[in-house]
């Protein structure tokens, strides 16, 4: 199956009336504006003359989208479906908060050609949720997610591993949830701590620690793995790299390549499987897809040096 193509519409946190300890997005959008309604059009058409045959949808990022005026939500969706009905994108995506869904917005979501509702769970642990200042409850996502299905919508969840509060049971609790609430698709995203927000002071006053990158990685590999396990389709594992993001963040996880960390990490526990079936041969050749050879060797080739230390064998990788 090919690859649905994403044409980000970028939407300024103006949906957003919360103010999570995490999130400095007032300030990262106060020099922007909301788009209007023609400047959409034009973005939606630029995407499409590169784009050409590939399939495509309309996916509006940035903010709680249906936070915003029914009459904004709207006159955004207007132009999104004239592409729709033209048979340019083959549906319409986006994302909001779990306290922001009610029939009458799902009913004009799906006037207008919504395929996907993406919430933004981040935990399902209400004591996370609290201490993240999330304006919300694990009780809230659950009825969200119900709505949303009922309804006929894809379900996507975005959760964040390392919040306050949180810990690896947790962060696994709520990827176990995810997959009960019938997720088609998630998000992982490792918390990271940006300047000038809450989590900052608390980063600075030693009341946050934030995860290693290594325990974030295998956390996030984890969470992954029960994600899979359970049917979901992690779409996303690590921040999108932004100019304005590199150049808030103060503390934490943050790799421009997490991704694939978390992949080649999973990738090493399959490898070790297949060198224990070998020994006690001491020297070893595994197949590899070509696609396949910088997640399996792992950055600076960590994954076989870690095997050959482990069990004192010589590993060698064969591309196939």
């Amino acid at each position: 199956m090919s690859k649905v193509s994403n044409i980000p519409i970028f939407i300024p946190h103006l949906g957003c009336k919360n103010a999570c300890v995490f999130c400095n997005q007032r300030e990262i959008t106060g020099n922007l504006k909301e788009p209007e309604a023609d400047e959409v059009r034009a973005i939606i058409e630029e995407y499409l003359t590169f784009l050409k045959d590939r399939e495509a949808q309309i996916a509006f990022f940035g903010g709680s989208f249906t936070g915003l005026h029914l009459e904004k939500q709207t006159e955004y969706l207007k132009v999104a479906y004239e592409f729709v009905k033209n048979g340019k994108v083959s549906g319409i995506r986006l994302s909001t908060r779990p306290d922001y869904i009610s029939e009458e917005i799902l009913e004009n979501l799906k006037k207008y050609g919504v395929k996907t509702i993406e919430l933004g769970a981040q935990s399902m642990c209400d004591e996370v949720l609290l201490a993240s200042e999330r304006g919300h409850t694990a009780d809230d996502t659950r009825r969200a997610s119900e709505m949303i299905k009922n309804a006929g919508f894809e379900l996507g969840l975005q959760m964040m591993i390392g919040l306050p509060g949180d810990t690896r049971e947790r962060s696994v609790y709520t990827a176990q949830e995810i997959v009960k609430l019938g997720a088609a698709c998630a998000r992982i995203y490792p918390t990271c701590v940006l300047t000038d927000t809450k989590l900052y002071d608390m980063y600075k006053s030693g009341e946050y620690k934030p995860l290693g990158l290594s325990e974030a990685v295998e956390t996030a590999k984890e969470v992954t793995l029960i994600l899979r396990s359970g049917g979901v389709d992690v779409i996303r594992t690590g921040l999108q790299e932004t100019d304005s993001l590199c150049g808030s963040i103060a503390a934490g996880p943050y790799h421009p390549a997490f991704g694939e960390m978390v992949q080649s990490r999973i990738i090493r526990d399959e490898l070790e499987e297949k060198v224990i079936s070998m020994l006690p041969t001491k020297e070893m050749t595994l197949p590899c897809k070509k696609n396949m050879v910088s997640k399996t060797v792992g950055q600076k080739r960590c994954n076989i040096a870690y095997l050959e230390e482990k069990y004192g064998v010589k590993i060698n990788i064969t591309v196939i």
